[in-house]
């Protein structure tokens, strides 16, 4: 592949932020977040119906870009010098246009096949920043790049520190709807702005002992997805019937504790497999705390507000490794994290997630340099509209998530009623997962 890059330009607001709004203050949560930058791609076939002409594309692009940084002003400033608050400056959000030596349909087939292709298509320099480097790139990168004889990919990466996931999709999904309809700046109003306000940042040297941050492992990262359709889940659903029947399992499972139960037993598994034993494993399980606290914070807060649930594995005590039994692990975890930030003011959020992140993450036992636990990320996108953003070109045929540096699933809604699920694996590990008895049984490639 060769990406030919058109023109890079700094996309500004439509309209100068005023000067009461030039300091954006980060919140606690915004400060627990990984110094990165997380690029989510989407892929959209060339369809001569759509709304907007394709040879205006880029142009429409960059309007309504910038009509909505008026609006979400903070992704168009810097991060301040002592990383506690934003600079909203104007400065601007780096914009990129691009073209790529291969046809669309091609392009999709080989990314069925080979998921790392995709990452040629997320804007350069933004994977491994240096800490300066970081610092001084925007906040929110854009690249379009255009097939031969049509269809594009569009990479929009968000500095993490900044923006959650529900912050970066839900911007990306109003972006596409002001694009579409040409919605003008002064209607565009999806996000409030208080965070920092109710969760102030803090001196956390004296909250947390010192991070330890992942070792870079060696072995080269491969993406794969899988689909577990509707036909499917209700055959899950079905098999998990006896067990509340038995009163093994006391409730009714969602579709995404069930695939959680399926992913994490697998990659349990696969652990054996290449350890020779069953070792423990701790699932870092991100929880949108929106909605689910009594403070007064809106549902449609933008910024960082996301916990790590932990959901541990111990051989000796969960030796029994019935789908039912990681179910109620992972609900009963869940549960308990909500439980614990639910209620009381902001200074008590911050100690139970103080607690949470001592005891489990930055902890001796079970933390960073602990290489006898095994540990991954399984995150829910399910439920958020990023499937559904419509830039006037109809909806993405394929979606691509993170930098695939970690073990990861991401799950996402697609198609019919079916989930899919992105698996980022080292590649021994990732041999060995798409061999399971249980992926072979209920996914489709």
């Amino acid at each position: 592949l060769q990406i030919e890059i058109i023109s890079t330009k700094l996309i500004k607001p439509s309209s100068p932020t005023p000067k009461h709004l030039q300091n954006y203050k980060l919140s606690f949560f915004d400060q627990l977040a990984e110094r990165e930058h997380m690029p989510l791609v989407l892929f959209y076939p060339r369809d001569n119906s759509c709304i907007i002409e394709y040879d205006k594309f880029d142009e429409k692009l960059e309007q309504s870009l910038s009509r909505i940084l008026t609006h979400v002003y903070p992704t168009s400033g810097r991060l301040s010098n002592d990383h506690l608050s934003i600079n909203c400056l104007d400065q601007g959000v780096t914009f990129t246009k691009a073209k790529v030596n291969c046809q669309f349909d091609d392009f999709i087939n080989q990314v069925k096949k080979n998921l790392n292709l995709a990452m040629f298509l997320i804007p350069k320099g933004i994977k491994d920043l240096s800490d300066t480097d970081f610092d001084i790139t925007s906040l929110v990168v854009a690249q379009v790049t255009e097939f031969q004889c049509g269809g594009l990919a569009l990479s929009v990466s968000a500095s993490h520190p900044v923006m959650d996931g529900f912050s970066n999709f839900k911007f990306v999904y109003e972006w596409a709807k002001v694009c579409k309809f040409g919605i003008p700046a002064d209607e565009i109003n999806f996000l409030s702005f208080n965070f920092g306000d109710i969760f102030p940042a803090r001196d956390l040297s004296s909250i947390f002992p010192p991070r330890v941050y992942p070792k870079k492992w060696d072995e080269k990262f491969v993406g794969k997805r899988f689909f577990i359709d509707e036909i499917t889940m209700s055959g899950l659903r079905e098999n998990l019937t006896s067990a509340i029947d038995s009163g093994e399992l006391s409730f009714k499972p969602s579709r995404v504790e069930i695939i959680t139960a399926i992913l994490w037993r697998t990659l349990i598994r696969v652990s054996e497999v290449k350890h020779g034993y069953l070792r423990p494993s701790l699932v870092y399980f991100p929880v949108n705390l929106r909605g689910k606290i009594s403070l007064p914070l809106k549902e449609n807060a933008f910024g960082n507000f996301v916990i790590d649930s932990p959901i541990l594995f111990v051989p000796g005590e969960n030796n029994k490794m019935e789908l039912h039994d990681f179910v109620t692990l992972i609900r009963s975890s869940v549960q308990k994290t909500i439980a614990a930030c639910a209620k009381g003011s902001a200074d008590h959020i911050v100690v139970a997630v103080a607690n949470i992140y001592k005891e489990y993450f930055l902890s001796q036992e079970w933390g960073t340099d602990n290489d006898e636990v095994d540990k991954c990320i399984i995150s829910s996108l399910c439920k958020f509209p990023i499937h559904e953003a419509d830039f006037g070109w109809e909806k993405p045929n394929l979606m691509h998530f993170g930098l695939r540096d970690y073990h990861t699933c991401w799950m996402y809604d697609a198609e019919c009623g079916s989930i899919c699920v992105q698996v980022d694996l080292k590649e021994s590990y990732m041999k060995l997962f798409e061999c399971d008895n249980d992926i072979k049984t209920f996914t489709k490639f």
